[in-house]
C-alpha cells in the first residue's frame, strides 16, 4: 500500500505542527494545503476545496481521516462528494454536546464513512444506538492480524462497517514515552520537581474565545493547583485572547510556548495533576497514571471518568477516587497494525 499524506495547514506554526513531524519522524506530506487560521466555515471550506483537488489528482482507493477537526470534516466531505470510499479513524466518539463544533464534525464524518474504525467498545455502542448495524464482533476489540475475510465481515462500499481497533494514540505513547524521558530536559529547564507542579492546557474555543470564560478557567486552575506551580504551555488561540483582553496570570503560572510531543509527555508524566480541555491529554494522563481534571462540561472519553482518573471540573472537590486495578478500554497499543491489515484486506481486492 502507498500512503499519500496530506497536511491541511489547520495547525501551521512550528510548535503546533512541524515539531511533531520532526520528533515522531513522520514522512514529509505529499501535499500541503496551507489553509491557515480562520472561522470554522472559512477553514472548512478552504480544506474542502483543496482536498477535492488532491483527491482527484491522486485517485486513491480510499481516503482516511482522523479525529474530529475541521480538517476531518472537510476531508470527509471532499471524499464522498467525488465519491471515494471514506475511512474514519477514531470513529464513534460522542460528547453529546451538539454546541461543540467537534461533535458535529464527528457525527458528519461517521455518517459519510464506509469503514468506521473505533478506539473502544463504548464508541461502537454509540454507533449502534445511532442505527449502524454492521458492527463486527459486537464491538469487541478485533484480534491482531485479522482480515475482513477471517472475521467473516460483510464489506461493501455501500454498507458502512464498524470495527473496534483500539486507540492509535496509545500506540504512539507506548513507542514514545521512553524516548521522551531520554530526550526531554523540561523539568530542569523550568526548574520543576517530580509530582510538585500542575500541568495546564487550554485551547478549545469554548474556553478561550470569551475573556470571562478564560478568566474563570484560569481561576479554577489556580485554586485546584493547591499552591503548586502551574506549567502552562499557551496555545496561540489562548495567547491571542490573553493579549487582546488583558487577562492576567498570577505568579503561580509558568506560561511557556506550546510544547513538543516529547516535552509534553514528560511534563504530563511527572506532574501531580493535569488540567486540560484537550481530548488527547485526558487519555495520555490516564495511560501515564496522572490524575486529570477536564475543563469542559462533558467529555467523549467517558472511560477515563468512569475509572476515577479523570473528573469534570464542575464535579472536582479537591481529590480523585482512583480505581484499582485500572481497566484498559482503548486496546493494547497495536491499533496501527490492525488498521493497516484491515485496510489492505478491504481495498486491495478492488484493484
Amino acid at each position: 500500500m502507498q500512503n499519500v499524506l496530506v497536511h491541511s495547514g489547520q495547525h501551521y506554526d512550528y510548535n503546533m505542527s512541524k515539531v511533531f513531524f520532526d520528533e515522531l519522524q513522520i514522512e514529509e506530506p505529499a501535499h500541503h494545503l496551507n489553509v491557515g487560521s480562520g472561522s470554522h466555515g472559512a477553514q472548512t471550506a478552504a480544506v474542502l476545496q483543496k482536498a477535492e483537488e488532491v483527491i482527484k489528482l491522486e485517485k486513491p482507493d480510499a481516503v482516511v481521516v482522523y479525529g474530529d477537526t475541521n480538517t476531518t470534516l472537510a476531508g470527509a466531505l471532499a471524499a464522498v462528494k467525488i465519491p471515494v470510499p471514506l475511512v474514519h479513524i477514531e470513529a464513534g466518539l460522542r460528547s453529546f454536546n451538539r454546541a461543540m463544533p467537534e461533535e458535529i464534525n464527528r457525527i458528519a464524518a461517521d455518517r459519510a464513512s464506509t469503514m468506521l474504525l473505533c478506539p473502544s467498545t463504548a464508541a461502537t455502542k454509540h454507533l449502534a444506538h445511532e442505527g449502524f448495524g454492521n458492527i463486527v464482533l459486537s464491538g469487541s476489540l478485533v484480534p491482531l492480524g485479522s482480515t475482513l475475510a477471517s472475521l467473516d465481515a460483510a464489506f461493501s462500499i455501500d454498507v458502512p462497517i464498524v470495527l473496534n481497533v483500539g486507540d492509535l494514540m496509545y500506540d504512539v505513547l507506548l513507542s514514545s514515552v521512553a524516548i521522551a524521558e531520554k530526550r526531554s530536559d523540561i523539568l530542569s529547564r523550568f526548574k520543576l520537581r517530580h509530582k510538585e507542579y500542575t500541568l495546564l492546557t487550554l485551547h478549545r474555543a469554548e474556553n478561550t474565545d470569551a475573556p470571562g470564560r478564560l478568566t474563570s478557567m484560569l481561576a479554577f486552575a489556580s485554586e485546584a493547583s493547591a499552591g503548586r506551580p502551574v506549567l502552562f504551555p499557551v496555545h496561540p488561540r489562548t495567547q491571542k485572547t490573553i493579549e487582546s483582553s488583558g487577562v492576567k496570570l498570577d505568579d503561580r503560572f509558568l506560561a511557556v510556548d506550546p510544547l513538543g510531543y516529547y516535552d509534553l509527555l514528560v511534563a504530563l508524566k511527572h506532574s501531580s495533576m493535569a488540567l486540560t480541555d484537550s481530548g488527547g491529554l485526558q487519555k495520555e494522563a490516564f495511560w501515564l497514571e496522572t490524575p486529570c481534571v477536564t475543563l469542559r462540561e462533558e467529555t467523549e472519553w467517558v472511560e477515563t471518568v468512569e475509572s476515577g482518573w479523570n473528573i469534570l471540573y464542575r464535579e472536582y472537590s479537591g481529590s480523585h477516587n482512583l480505581a484499582a486495578p485500572r481497566t484498559m478500554p482503548y486496546g493494547d497499543g497495536k491499533a496501527a497494525e490492525r488498521i493497516v491489515t484491515l485496510l489492505h484486506s478491504a481495498f486491495s481486492s478492488r484493484k
